[in-house]
């Protein structure tokens, strides 16, 4: 525990999808003195991604979906090209990324290899995302992916060469962090840098 800070107050604003809480907190800081700080944090508990390649074709799965707060924020279609994830539910992270890829792709991947678990968004949101990076081949199919209808998911499987997905890093069209952090952990296992 951090002694520099106390809870004060916590007031729970939404019980609904994700847990929404408006803390107050006694912060002090480096130079001693004392503040009283709001906060509201977000949780909706933890992550797993996986992308998942092909090394003998040289691609990688992807998904595109629809993303809401996408939508809302840049003026766009809110279609986000992103690696496959999905909440932990009281599961642990390795499962989590079998599952996705199954659900999402329609793949059982391979060789699963963590490449990161960070916080994505820590100024207001608990989640801590686990990153893995796996293997697959078109043997590895075992359905056509897309997500549940019924979780309200409409998600379209996207092939990409390598070297597609990384042009489109650098021309906007991927913008998601998870996915850009991936392609990067990728790129750098290719180069047998990690």
């Amino acid at each position: 525990m951090n002694d520099r800070v106390a809870i004060e107050r916590e007031e729970v604003l939404s019980r609904r999808w994700a847990r929404l809480t408006r803390y107050t907190i006694r912060y002090r800081r480096r130079d001693g003195r004392s503040e009283t700080l709001l906060r509201e944090v977000h949780d909706h508990g933890h992550g797993a991604a996986v992308l998942p390649y092909d090394r003998a074709c040289g691609t990688v799965l992807l998904v595109r979906q629809f993303r809401l707060p996408a939508y809302l924020n840049d003026g766009g279609d809110g279609m986000l090209i992103e690696a496959c994830a999905g909440l932990l539910d009281g599961g642990d992270a390795e499962t989590c990324a079998r599952r996705e890829a199954e659900e999402e792709l329609g793949y059982r991947v391979r060789n699963l290899r963590q490449a990161a678990s960070t916080f994505m968004t820590p100024g207001a949101v608990t989640e801590r995302l686990t990153m893995f990076l796996a293997d697959y081949d078109e043997t590895d199919r075992i359905g056509a992916g897309g997500g549940h209808p019924h979780e309200g998911e409409d998600i379209e499987v996207l092939e990409l060469p390598l070297a597609e997905a990384w042009r489109m890093v650098a021309d906007g069209r991927i913008v998601d962090a998870k996915t850009v952090i991936l392609l990067q952990c990728l790129k750098l296992e290719l180069a047998g840098a990690i």
